[in-house]
């Protein structure tokens, strides 16, 4: 875990299982570590990725969270993406058009683990090139993808979430829903 750790905080890339799919991820404070993930997928900038956190604490250091997020997180049995509008703390490289950025917090030891050695939040992306299928397996991966990356977890290659992604849904600071992904 240690070099993980010290391989995100100079800037790295990992190929890790996250509570859903298998994502590629970097330390979301790293303007560099984000482009070099926006390179990998061939994605376009304009599109935001996902960051990870592993507890309310951090959550809160980023975002306001309405009352109604809080019910939500509690109350959902599989992994649940909230989009916030009041974000903080967060390189402008994550945000989406309008300012806001998806969050979810995580529950697998792995990446509670992870972020908390980080001590920062983790940005995390499925695990393809832009726009092909996520892969839920390892073996699903592309060559491509795993040779982009700085680190692949292996000793976890044979990881299967029971979640094929989490639930997506953006949630105004005025509790106003919107559900993007079931």
């Amino acid at each position: 875990m240690e070099n993980i750790i010290e391989l995100l905080k100079s800037g790295g890339t990992i190929l890790y299982p996250t509570d859903t799919i298998w994502g590629i991820g970097c330390d979301a404070t790293n303007i560099e570590a984000i482009q070099k993930i926006f390179e990998i997928k061939k994605r376009e900038p304009s599109k935001s990725m996902i960051i990870l956190v592993e507890n309310d604490k951090r959550l809160q250091d980023l975002v306001d969270v309405p009352e109604i997020a809080w019910e939500i997180m509690d109350l959902s049995e599989k992994p649940v993406t909230i989009i916030y509008e009041t974000v903080r703390n967060l390189p402008k490289e994550l945000l989406a058009e309008d300012g806001s950025v998806g969050i979810r917090v995580v529950k697998n030891d792995f990446c509670k683990k992870l972020i908390s050695k980080l001590n920062n939040p983790l940005v995390s992306t499925s695990a393809n090139l832009s726009s092909e299928k996520s892969p839920i397996k390892f073996s699903d991966i592309s060559p491509e993808i795993k040779n982009s990356v700085d680190f692949v977890v292996k000793d976890l290659e044979d990881k299967v979430s029971e979640f094929s992604g989490s639930s997506i849904m953006k949630i105004w600071n005025d509790s106003r829903i919107k559900i993007i992904r079931e």
